[in-house]
């Protein structure tokens, strides 16, 4: 992509000096995207959602979400609706963008989210509830995509509101003969889902916050209730960033797993920020080695815009090898990852070394023939592998195996953090 005028584009700017793209507000963004005019079916529409698709995680969404909602400038309304789409992208939904404005021969909703479940959301997003929204023009637009069979056969309508007073328009809707087939929220609380889903770690948190936007009777509290636990429980293993080994040769179940050292008895963990900083490092630089940026799922797990490149990412602590020189590191090879990475065309397990400037890039397709070679802990969380990796007397790096089967040597997948 080239220069426009004298200008460089969104994406090739994004992509030659992200730091500095990230210091743009969201209506800088919009003017340097395409042709700088955002409307239907425009270069600066199409160039503003590949970008957004690329950012890895979802906070740079949400302060540009903040950004529309606190200083509105012109289209701020039409970038809001393609913020909040890529929300729903970053819950799994699979996502089509619908239109800015309606026009007499297309359906004008706002966007369209197919859940891995086979449920499709229709989306409504409202700056305001200062003004009145026709629930049966946008139940009309269900009508007319389960006419054309563009939706799954079970649907409901969201409507995502930028504001959270939204008062009149609850009341409006419970007052509607539509009202058990909508749910509202506020594009806070969709960001907070958001966040939620990529701190936790488990394949289920996903699931269960989306079940949260389908309408549903709430009489009984269980389900709701289950949400909950089952969301706080995978946003707190995946907190415990620094685990520790729990005797020789075994691991704590954690999505970080041996970032400590144990002094005088007592576990001493690495700051999660050098923790975060190191994971960073390491997935920027497999961004850069397969030409692509990677995005945030879950806990330890990223994928790509496509899905189809995928890492799980674990970090441990140094630590000296009894006996000998050198150190070794500990890490948990946890069930799910190894059920997600299988799911991708590319998929690396990435072994972040805390305080060393390098990693080990290891492809799935040559971990996974080796687990049967490996020690395993099953636990009500689930199973996982014990990796231990190991420094030689020469100086290279090892995957070791479990008695009487050997090593697996590393140093083809080392790569440089710096």
């Amino acid at each position: 992509m080239g220069r426009k005028g004298n200008r460089m584009a969104l994406l090739e700017l994004w992509n030659s000096s992200p730091l500095a793209v990230e210091q743009f507000t969201i209506e800088q963004v919009v003017k340097i995207a395409g042709d700088g005019n955002l409307r239907d079916d425009s270069p600066c529409s199409q160039e503003l959602r590949d970008y957004l698709a690329q950012l890895p995680d979802s906070e740079t969404i949400r302060a540009y979400v903040e950004q529309c909602l606190s200083s509105s400038f012109p289209k701020s309304g039409m970038a809001l609706q393609d913020l909040v789409n890529e929300l729903g992208r970053r819950l799994d939904y699979i996502v089509t963008n619908g239109r800015y404005q309606g026009t007499p021969n297309r359906i004008g909703f706002d966007g369209t989210w197919q859940s891995p479940e086979g449920h499709t959301i229709i989306l409504e997003v409202k700056t305001t509830d200062a003004y009145g929204v026709s629930l049966a023009t946008i139940a009309g637009y269900r009508d007319k995509l389960k006419a054309a069979n563009a939706i799954t056969p079970k649907s409901s309508i969201l409507i995502v509101v930028g504001r959270e007073d939204t008062g009149e328009l609850e009341s409006q809707v419970r007052g509607s003969p539509h009202a058990w087939d909508i749910r509202l929220i506020s594009a806070e609380a969709l960001g907070k889902l958001v966040q939620l889903k990529e701190d936790a770690e488990g394949a289920e948190i996903g699931q269960r916050i989306r079940s949260l936007l389908v309408p549903m009777e709430y009489t009984r509290l269980d389900k709701m209730i289950d949400v909950m636990f089952t969301t706080a429980k995978g946003t707190a293993e995946a907190a415990k960033e620094a685990g520790a080994p729990e005797g020789e040769g075994q691991l704590s179940d954690q999505s970080t797993a041996a970032s400590a050292v144990k002094t005088s008895k007592v576990w001493r963990f690495t700051d999660t920020g050098i923790l975060r900083a190191v994971r960073d490092q390491i997935i920027t630089a497999l961004g850069h080695t397969q030409g692509t940026n990677f995005l945030k799922k879950n806990g330890a797990l990223y994928w790509n815009a496509q899905h189809d490149k995928r890492v799980a990412c674990t970090l441990s602590k140094q630590y000296e090898q009894k006996g000998s020189a050198g150190y070794s590191y500990w890490y948990g090879y946890h069930q799910n990852w190894d059920e997600f990475l299988e799911g991708g065309s590319v998929s690396i397990m990435a072994l972040g070394c805390v305080g060393a400037s390098f990693a080990f890039a290891v492809p799935w397709s040559k971990l996974h023939p080796l687990l049967s070679s490996l020690d395993t802990t099953t636990r009500a969380t689930g199973t996982y592998w014990h990796l231990r990796v190991a420094e030689t007397t020469s100086g290279r790096y090892a995957l070791i195996l479990a008695s009487g089967s050997g090593t697996f040597p590393l140093d083809a997948y080392k790569i440089s953090l710096n």
